[in-house]
């Protein structure tokens, strides 16, 4: 059931990905995200429905304008797929379930964030705090037993990240702090597994640029928000099992 659940929202979720590159590409600067329709950057020609299809478009003409054969760039198909697997992923994970839902929102989010982040260094707060008010009135709906728990861990991880942001200003901002109180309105309890693997999986391009770049790399950031994004999805479908085997060896 929950397989069958999961391929019926594949395809919708695609489409979802392909309006949250619109998202991406016009709500930072601040544009229409229903007009004028999509058109190539390059050229300016209009992109026909048929070279519109989620992933498919994209594979078909080899990432290039049909009209100028400019370069499209990898994030279109990036976030159309991830979107359409990471909701799928929900849904085949809770089932036909308001926690489903809200869980399939809250990957939606992350997604466009991390999208955004990449490319401009930020995460706006148009879509952050809305998203985190939206997640947390969700979950006490859902579950009004747990209401102190979903707000303590959202200031919490907030506010672990503000007194990071305290000790080393450079190495994040005020962006990620108010995105970590998102990741606590979600995850509950979970928040500080997905704290640790984002920080641990910033290690890695940390380390690479330290050993190829030297001193140099002090002075080259990397955007936190898809490591913090990525912590987050995997303590949304694994986040107690891991603080279940951390908390057992203690």
């Amino acid at each position: 059931m929950s397989l069958a659940l999961a391929a019926f929202a594949l395809p919708p979720a695609l489409a979802l990905g392909s309006f949250l590159n619109v998202v991406a590409a016009r709500l930072p600067e601040g544009r229409s995200l229903a007009s004028p329709p999509s058109a190539c950057l390059s050229c300016g020609t209009r992109v026909a429905w048929h070279d519109n299809v989620p992933v498919l478009s994209y594979v078909l003409l080899r990432g290039r304008c049909r009209s100028c054969g400019a370069r499209i760039g990898a994030r279109y198909p990036l976030v159309e797929l991830g979107t359409g697997l990471l909701v799928a992923a929900c849904f085949l994970r809770f089932g036909l379930s308001g926690e489903a839902v809200l869980a399939a929102f809250f990957v939606s989010v992350l997604v466009v964030l991390s999208a955004i982040d990449v490319e401009r260094r930020l995460l706006p707060d148009k879509i952050v705090l809305p998203s985190a008010a939206v997640v947390l009135g969700a979950n006490v709906a859902l579950d009004p037993g747990r209401a102190p728990e979903w707000v303590l861990a959202a200031l919490g991880a907030s506010l672990f990240l503000f007194l990071a942001l305290l000790a080393y200003p450079k190495g994040m901002g005020m962006g990620d702090v108010k995105l970590a109180l998102l990741l606590g309105a979600m995850l509950g309890k979970t928040v500080s597994a997905a704290l640790m693997v984002g920080m641990v999986a910033a290690l890695v391009p940390a380390v690479w640029l330290l050993a190829r770049h030297g001193a140099k790399a002090r002075k080259m950031g990397i955007p936190f928000g898809p490591f913090l994004a990525l912590g987050a999805v995997v303590a949304l479908f694994f986040g107690d099992v891991l603080l279940d085997a951390y908390l057992g060896r203690y």
